[in-house]
């Protein structure tokens, strides 16, 4: 009782430290805390922004894997297919929530008005029952969103697309009827958008799945499957997996399968469908790793800084403060106070005024941490409950090593000496 009594005194004198203090575990907390709660659910949304990217993960048949591996060449021949009525299955497997989109792709020669069009069939916006019972809307709408497209996305099967190169050659554009001949079947269809997509695709014809399977004679086949897919930056470990996931020991093959790197999903995909061959798109998955660590990166030694600024704050405030109560301090040493009964005084004197600068610092790095997610990547960040005992500890630590220097001058004052003004 008498120990707080002497701290509630304490605390009413010297206002002006005080107010230091507190304003500057304030400051320091508050970047802190915005910088630590951006960090912990940065992850979401770089995935979010890379999106753009297209797929981080492509499935092919196992076939036309073998050749490309083999020989480095894309074939012109089909090399095997996927079947389209296992598409579902890329939702079943251990992470599949945390497969975003996916898209089939079938590429096929036909004829439209007496020339040759290289076809794309896909899906546009399909909604599919999975067999677990769960309803998903994908399609290359979602995973193409960056085209740049003249009026509509088509949603219907007698419905196309047109790239922009090819929309200029023949003089398409949307509201046409084409008609499109291949393997002796014959499809009418409209145009109902033109898209620029900067590649390749801007000469091609991009149909309903069915389409390009009825002019190409491969009903129910697929070429590949994009999938697009929320993944943990690789390790070593997950590098290790990639290369041979049989060499992992039972303890790290558990882990790694457990884990969301990109490995770990393409490898369950390759259990869940029948002769395929998963492979991360290494350019957007590794972008992705090194996008992420960078910016953790930055955002630690930004916060690690602030802090190292706050300890730096403190120890010269509270060692301004110790010296002037130096009188104090020896009286109390020479009534039989014990050294650590003087620090813990002064230690708890500012732990109680840090703790109100932290709380406020705390709430305001909350909000400080919401307009940086707004304004980088325009939506609320998601507060983690983790943040809480973590911005606890960084503060206690800042306090006690902004108490160092003035722990050691109370260590080394004598109260003889004190006593009388030396």
């Amino acid at each position: 009782m008498f120990f707080w009594r002497m701290i509630n005194r304490a605390l009413r004198r010297q206002v002006s430290k005080r107010l230091m203090i507190a304003l500057t575990i304030f400051l320091g907390s508050g970047l802190t805390t915005s910088m630590f709660a951006v960090m912990m659910d940065v992850s979401d949304k770089v995935q979010a922004e890379l999106s753009s990217f297209g797929a981080n993960i492509q499935v092919v048949p196992q076939g036309a894997s073998i050749i490309s591996d083999m020989y480095d060449v894309d074939t012109p021949t089909p090399q095997g297919a996927i079947r389209e009525d296992e598409l579902g299955n890329l939702k079943t497997i251990f992470w599949g929530h945390n497969i975003e989109e996916f898209a089939p792709f079938l590429e096929s020669d036909a004829t439209v008005d007496g020339e040759d069009v290289q076809l794309v069939g896909t899906w546009f916006n399909q909604q599919l029952d999975t067999k677990s019972g769960e309803s998903v809307q994908t399609g290359v709408e979602h995973m193409r969103d960056w085209w740049d497209v003249t009026g509509d996305w088509a949603n219907d099967t007698d419905q196309v697309m047109v790239g922009s190169r090819l929309a200029e050659t023949r003089g398409w554009g949307p509201g046409d009827s084409i008609s499109v001949v291949g393997h002796g079947e014959t499809f009418d269809v409209t145009v109902v958008g033109v898209f620029q997509s900067g590649s390749e695709e801007d000469r091609q014809l991009f149909v309903p799945l069915s389409v390009a399977q009825g002019t190409a004679g491969r009903d129910g086949d697929v070429d590949k499957i994009e999938v697009r897919a929320i993944t943990t930056p690789d390790n070593d470990l997950a590098r290790r997996a990639a290369r041979d996931p049989s060499a992992l020991s039972l303890t790290d093959w558990e882990t790694w399968y457990c884990t969301a790197y990109v490995s770990s999903i393409s490898y369950q995909i390759e259990e869940a469908m029948t002769n395929v061959d998963a492979s991360p798109v290494r350019q957007i998955a590794d972008t992705e790793g090194e996008i992420l660590d960078k910016t953790q990166l930055i955002m630690t030694v930004v916060a690690i800084f602030a802090m190292v600024a706050a300890s730096l704050g403190i120890a010269n405030l509270v060692t301004a403060s110790v010296m002037e109560r130096s009188k104090e301090v020896g009286l109390m040493k020479a009534l039989g106070a014990r050294n650590k009964s003087v620090v813990a005084t002064i230690l708890t004197e500012t732990s109680v005024v840090a703790l109100v600068g932290g709380v406020l610092g705390f709430l305001a790095g909350l909000g400080l941490a919401q307009l940086v997610g707004h304004l980088v990547f325009g939506s609320g960040i998601t507060i983690r409950p983790m943040l809480i005992p973590v911005m606890i500890l960084i503060i206690l630590v800042t306090v006690i090593i902004g108490c160092l220097p003035s722990m050691r001058y109370l260590l080394k004052l004598k109260p003889a000496q004190v006593l009388h003004g030396r």
